[in-house]
């Protein structure tokens, strides 16, 4: 009987995680998706059981996971995948990891946490790049300043981009801006403020992105005010500006379909050398009422290498039983310093003011 299984195997990510639990002997794994062929030919190559089915019937999908004791769900968008997965795990009482950064997604897990507790089942979305290392450098900064209020994140990454990234990505921009405050999930414009950011390899500017941590920190740190950004090269952050009008022309459905078919046919993600050769940058900072501030930096490999590595790791602890039912955050499942148990990170702490 397989212990768990891995859905959304033959995308980009998911294959690389298939590829790796295997190198590490995670088994028994089940191998699952949409494509018969894709998922036998790989689960073939890799010698593991495979099944396909769609997420489309509701009433079925719970059988289909009614022999593994957990799901990690690779297939984005996650907005199409993890409510069905979700609802699924729920019912066959089975635990639900996934690698999304999508701030609805997270959100849409929190909602269910006291179903998950009824049912004993544990709902620990974003397990992956976004929101590992940004969500354990929020709950390390909160701790050093217990009285913030105020949470500044930051990422800059580099070494290209995944189809199922680019398409979220697609996905989310005719939505606008997300931010946190006074506790709401605020709407507000693309690149709605730009910032300065002094990263540990030096200060790039940024802009305010909606990515998950706008959802998962407050959970994780209990504070209100939230802004997330990313580095942005000046003729982007130009171009964004200049043309932002015409963005929620992307939302229409046909327009949208069809840049998804490009992204498709044309995207097909970093190779292992340009991984190799990247890293990824954060950067976060606390603040409360009377100005008292705490800022840290924190390098990691490659995105898409450190989601391997934080989606592994993530399956390992709730596979071994430690981990309490209902929805958690990274850091409120495996700690604060999680992310510096896996190789590759480096924490540096700021005392100045920024």
């Amino acid at each position: 009987m397989p212990d768990w299984m891995l859905y959304g195997t033959t995308g980009y990510t998911g294959e690389l995680i298939a590829r790796e639990a295997v190198r590490r002997g995670m088994r028994p794994l089940l191998l699952a998706g949409r494509d018969a062929a894709a998922v036998g030919r790989l689960a073939g190559e890799l010698g593991c059981q495979s099944r396909t089915f769609a997420l489309s019937d509701a009433v079925a999908l719970p059988s289909q996971l009614a022999e593994v004791r957990l799901v990690l769900n690779c297939a984005g968008p996650f907005s199409a995948t993890a409510a069905p997965l979700m609802e699924a795990c729920l019912r066959a009482g089975v635990h639900y990891l996934d690698i999304t950064g999508e701030l609805a997604v997270i959100e849409a897990a929190a909602a269910l946490s006291d179903r998950a507790k009824a049912a004993g089942v544990a709902l620990i979305p974003a397990v992956g790049f976004d929101v590992v290392p940004s969500d354990c450098l929020a709950a390390i900064l909160a701790a050093r300043l217990p009285s913030a209020t105020r949470l500044q994140l930051a990422f800059k990454t580099l070494g290209g981009l995944s189809p199922g990234t680019t398409k979220t990505m697609l996905e989310a921009l005719p939505q606008g801006g997300r931010v946190r405050i006074e506790g709401r999930i605020t709407r507000v414009p693309l690149a709605w403020k730009t910032h300065e950011i002094p990263f540990a390899d030096g200060t790039e500017t940024a802009v305010t992105i909606p990515w998950g941590d706008v959802a998962s920190a407050f959970y994780s740190t209990g504070i209100g005010n939230i802004e997330v950004y990313t580095t942005l090269p000046p003729g982007q952050l130009r171009a964004l500006r200049w043309f932002g009008w015409a963005i929620p022309l992307l939302g229409w459905g046909p327009f949208q379909r069809w840049l998804q078919g490009r992204v498709a046919k044309s995207t097909r993600g970093p190779t292992g050398g340009d991984r190799a050769k990247t890293r990824a940058s954060l950067w976060g900072r606390v603040e409360d009422a009377s100005g008292q501030s705490a800022a840290a930096t924190l390098t990691t490999p490659n995105g898409y290498d450190l989601t391997v590595l934080t989606a592994l790791a993530s399956v390992e602890r709730v596979l071994a039983g430690d981990i309490s039912p209902g929805f958690h955050t990274p850091s409120l499942a495996f700690g604060r310093e999680f992310i510096l148990t896996l190789p590759g990170t480096e924490y540096r702490e700021m005392f100045d003011k920024v």
